[in-house]
């Protein structure tokens, strides 16, 4: 039923869409989807939920790899993961469903990426400069923006790679270096 939701979605948008809908497309019966879900909201959840799953399967590997981080890893992992699931993330990050699975999505990704930016700062014995909590929002809602933008174009202008190591740059750099100017000494 996920994979006709994601479908409908993408044609009709997510408030124009009916339980009947889904169950016609899906071929299932009404009593089948409410037998597993409330209601259309449940089921977006649900699906969200297992894109997030599969998004935190993905990254473990490439996030255990680096005491320090900063590796472009776990971005290139979440990219390859957006490409797959290409419609999934495209009907997530363009807000459908009144926001709400975009929201549990940006909550999910900030929740571990605080978690990892502590656990970093306690390995290496340093102390953060700014608030990891901060840090992390910041850092989602960056992503965020560059995966719609990326999930959004039939084909990517720029491969993944080359986007990785662009958000690499300007993690380490900054954006006063990356629009173009030196830093003064």
């Amino acid at each position: 039923m996920g994979a006709a939701l994601v479908e409908l979605v993408l044609e009709r948008g997510f408030t124009a869409l009916t339980v009947e809908d889904i169950t016609e497309r899906a071929d299932v019966a009404r009593a089948t989807f409410y037998a597993h879900f409330r209601d259309k909201e449940d089921l977006f959840a649900r699906v969200t939920d297992d894109l997030l799953a599969g998004l935190a399967e993905r990254l473990a590997p490439a996030m255990a790899d680096s005491a320090v981080g900063f590796t472009g890893k776990p971005v290139l992992e979440m990219l390859r993961h957006a490409r797959e699931e290409r419609d999934l993330y495209r009907i997530v990050l363009r807000g459908e469903g009144d926001g709400k699975p975009l929201q549990m999505f940006a909550d999910a990704c900030a929740r571990v990426t605080a978690e990892e930016f502590r656990a970093r700062a306690e390995r290496n014995a340093v102390e953060p400069r700014i608030d990891p909590e901060l840090l992390a929002r910041v850092w989602v809602g960056e992503q965020l923006g560059v995966l719609r933008w990326w999930v959004e174009q039939e084909t990517p202008s720029l491969p993944a790679e080359e986007v990785v190591r662009m958000l690499l740059d300007l993690a380490m750099r900054g954006r006063y270096w990356a629009s173009g100017f030196e830093p003064s000494a």
